[in-house]
């Protein structure tokens, strides 16, 4: 995709106002960093950062029985909660692959509200509009919602200094407003620390990042890129479609069979997945810790006195750990536990390192 086709959120201009650099990414030009990934991430971890994730999709299923239906088609069960409350999810092949993991909100009985991946956006949509029922409706919502996240020790100030509300468990959300617009603000977050995401218009998003954006630096926070984001979810062990989740790598592989609600009569991927579980998947997600100094990337082998193992599908440096840090799908016949001395193919160089039980870092999410 070339950059004039690249698609821009509502904040363009402003991330551009901001010094921000720019990469594309899931079809989108979006903000790799502004005063740094080191600083930005390191102001996630010990105050707080703000992030526009506005690419990520949105999408409504609406109808008589619209929750029943969504959850007899993606894994997780939402019998398990109710209205005002989230739920990770997965949409799965039938062959037990993942088209794509998503955040399912339970508005009520008749409405769920989803939010995608960028790029897969539209594979959800017309995955569940091909199986609606008459009555229900699927409707993809891209551009009417903005995403911002707001990420750290220090988010609940930052709400409170908006007036927005902050005092909710994990996974719950609130309707609220911040002058006099709608922002749907739950406490979610894609860092591995206590944080919210908020949901204004697409055309209201201005107001209300520029407002965190205050907050924010107020508390000694920072503005945050796509670089942090994904040194952050590294550290959490958190996976990412395209790297730890695929049509050709499933949930049981990747550690997310927690998402998946077993007891469900329904949902796409049960017989395959249910016979994985059965069986025991193939390969299994590790965390990946240098030894000595290198640079782990996605895509590098893993081997064990000299057998391979597989290989990395993320890699980065951990500004928490001041390591190199990578996840990895490994054979489970291999036998592999946390603690083995492993090496990774760093460009022809046999690089020492750890395996390690994700996450690489506590953590604080609840």
């Amino acid at each position: 995709m070339s950059d004039a086709e690249l698609q821009q959120g509502p904040l363009h201009a402003v991330h551009t106002e901001l010094g921000a650099t720019f990469a594309p990414f899931g079809g989108w030009e979006m903000p790799v960093s502004y005063a740094g990934v080191v600083a930005e991430h390191t102001a996630v971890r010990e105050t707080v950062g703000v992030f526009d994730v506005s690419h990520l999709g949105k999408a409504s299923v609406v109808g008589p029985g619209a929750a029943a239906f969504v959850n007899a088609c993606l894994t997780n069960d939402l019998d398990k909660i109710g209205p005002g409350q989230a739920q990770y999810t997965l949409c799965a092949t039938e062959a037990g692959g993942v088209t794509d993991d998503l955040i399912a909100y339970y508005v009520s009985a008749d409405e769920v509200f989803l939010v995608p991946n960028a790029a897969n956006t539209a594979a959800v949509v017309a995955a569940l509009a091909a199986q609606a029922p008459d009555g229900i409706t699927v409707t993809d919502l891209h551009r009417d919602y903005g995403v911002l996240a707001v990420q750290g020790p220090k988010s609940p100030e930052i709400l409170a200094a908006l007036g927005l509300p902050s005092d909710m468990d994990y996974m719950a959300f609130v309707d609220a407003a911040f002058e006099g617009q709608p922002v749907r603000v739950c406490r979610t977050g894609y860092t591995g620390e206590h944080g919210y995401e908020l949901l204004p218009s697409w055309e209201g998003a201005e107001p209300v990042f520029r407002a965190l954006l205050a907050a924010v630096k107020a508390a000694g926070g920072e503005v945050a890129g796509l670089g942090a984001r994904d040194t952050l979810r590294t550290e959490a062990g958190y996976p990412l479609h395209g790297h730890e989740l695929s049509t050709d790598i499933s949930p049981l592989e990747a550690r997310c069979g927690w998402a998946i609600g077993w007891r469900k009569p329904a949902f796409w991927g049960r017989e395959a997945l249910t016979a994985q579980k059965a069986a025991g998947p193939a390969r299994t997600m590790w965390g990946i810790r240098a030894l000595d100094r290198g640079v782990l990337r996605q895509g590098q082998s893993v081997l064990r006195e000299g057998v391979a193992l597989g290989e990395t599908t993320s890699g980065t440096f951990s500004p928490t750990l001041k390591v190199g840090i990578a996840l990895a799908l490994l054979d489970a016949s291999a036998g592999v536990a946390a603690g083995d001395e492993v090496t990774v193919d760093v460009r022809g160089r046999a690089l020492r390192c750890e395996v390690v039980a994700p996450p690489f870092v506590p953590v604080h999410t609840r």
